[in-house]
């Protein structure tokens, strides 16, 4: 059964005139471009430690099938704002699950794409921990609701933006967890 022990978390962005070479370069500057990326869904691993992106590509190889939840966005439209995101919500309980989100939008600045992608893993987190909360209420308010509940104890995001390139490049960004058993 393969069950990651550790998940670092990283981000990029890339540029170049063919979409598919924007998105490598954007691997490559998140540092995981050697690696065969399986996408996954969206659940933490119960007692999963986070670590360094440094620390974690010491258990990687080139080549390397690597379990990863990542989000991506990609325009050739000059100045198009775009992000990419994972949000993350930890239960305080350290035998249950957490929660990761992927977010890709279009016209959001790093900071509303995070708290977004946040707030969403933190949402799924709370409705399977039975939190009691008002869909309808800012996501601050929501995250006090669920930090108070005793049963989240910590949510983040990780976040990449980009302008795309003035000249028309396929602009590309990457944000993602790497889960290594």
């Amino acid at each position: 059964m393969y069950v990651p022990t550790k998940i670092f978390f990283t981000k990029g962005v890339g540029k170049h005139r063919e979409y598919l070479a924007s998105f490598e370069s954007a691997l490559r500057n998140a540092r995981i471009e050697k690696y065969n990326l399986v996408s996954v869904s969206s659940i933490y691993p119960v007692g999963c430690k986070i670590i360094s992106v440094e620390e974690g590509l010491k258990f990687l190889k080139p080549g390397q099938i690597v379990h990863t939840v990542i989000a991506r966005n990609a325009t050739n439209e000059p100045n198009r704002l775009i992000a990419a995101s994972i949000g993350v919500a930890l239960p305080a309980d350290k035998k249950m699950y957490g929660y990761l989100s992927e977010h890709h939008p279009f016209g959001e600045k790093a900071n509303v794409a995070g708290e977004y992608a946040e707030d969403l893993a933190a949402t799924m987190l709370a409705t399977t921990l039975g939190i009691d909360f008002d869909p309808d209420r800012a996501w601050n308010e929501r995250e006090q609701v669920y930090k108070m509940s005793g049963k989240i104890v910590r949510s983040f995001n990780n976040t990449q933006s980009a302008q795309g390139d003035k000249s028309g490049l396929w602009t590309t960004v990457v944000a993602a967890a790497i889960l290594i058993s």
